[in-house]
């Protein structure tokens, strides 16, 4: 067993012989290993969690109590060929979370470092979550999903499959993302709908007013300003970095952004006063 003799074992916990343990970590009782998993130095195993074969992470990652790391793809068609799972650095994985690996065979399922990962979730296979990412309880991810950095997700979330999400976003509780989310950008609803920027989020993050405001800028060009997409996507390339990152992924986008709320109560009728406009959010900072 290549466990480095400075971790904790707990007796009822069952390690493979081929696992490799890295040093300072500690597994909880209860706890299952596979063969061709490959653990850094201190992490923390509470008790009943399941690592299955084929996933790596790296150091100080903590795995709460009745979570399943690795786990096959649920998809109809894997038939258990070799693919893996893939954690970073200094995450934190809570109660009874599930994150499977690649569907295809070789294929990754990848996390970057220090993510908050809460309660009662699942993400699927071959998602790519970045760094700093913030899921809260019983968010569901699928399949090929692609989160950026320092992204927010709320609680009760549904991500759909092929679905990009872009840095620095926020996506409010209980939406239903199944188009593309642009950086800096707040959304809500069960059609997801784009309600302006972060700019709560941009500040906490260290961005500068003339960011905060060449956001803003963005956001108007896009979703408030007549322009066709074309016209609106030149103007933000000749914008400062921020402008042009939502640019590139805008043009990136495969399954199309999500609308504005205003755009969305236009097309079916809403009446005016049943939640915070376009304008609003973007001149409140709503978070």
């Amino acid at each position: 067993m290549a466990v480095d003799p400075s971790t904790y074992v707990a007796p009822t916990a069952v390690i493979h012989p081929e696992a490799k343990i890295g040093p300072g970590c500690h597994i909880g009782e209860f706890c299952v290993v596979e063969r061709d998993v490959e653990m850094g130095a201190e992490c923390r195993l509470e008790p009943y969690v399941y690592v299955k074969r084929w996933t790596t992470m790296g150091d100080r990652n903590e795995i709460s109590a009745g979570s399943a790391l690795g786990t096959d793809p649920l998809d109809k068609n894997f038939t258990g060929e070799r693919s893996y799972l893939r954690i970073g650095n200094g995450n934190r994985i809570r109660e009874h979370h599930t994150i499977s690996r690649g569907s295809k065979p070789e294929s990754v399922t990848l996390m970057g470092d220090g993510n908050f990962i809460m309660t009662s979730g699942h993400i699927a296979h071959n998602c790519v979550v970045g760094s700093n990412v913030v899921m809260a309880c019983c968010t569901l991810v699928s399949g090929y999903v692609e989160v950026e950095d320092n992204v927010f997700i709320s609680g009760g979330v549904a991500i759909h499959q092929f679905s990009k999400i872009g840095r620095l976003s926020m996506v409010g509780a209980n939406t239903r993302v199944n188009l593309d989310v642009p950086p800096f950008m707040l959304t809500v609803g069960f059609h997801v709908e784009t309600i302006g920027p972060n700019t709560v989020g941009m500040r906490r993050a260290g961005y500068k007013s003339a960011d905060v405001r060449a956001v803003k800028e963005a956001f108007r060009l896009l979703y408030m300003s007549g322009l066709s997409r074309a016209e609106a996507l030149a103007r933000l390339e000749a914008g400062p970095d921020v402008s042009r990152e939502i640019a590139a992924f805008v043009r990136s986008s495969q399954r199309g952004i999500c609308p504005s709320r205003r755009k969305s109560q236009r097309r079916s009728g809403a009446v005016a006063g049943t939640g915070p406009s376009a304008e609003d959010a973007a001149d409140s900072g709503i978070e």
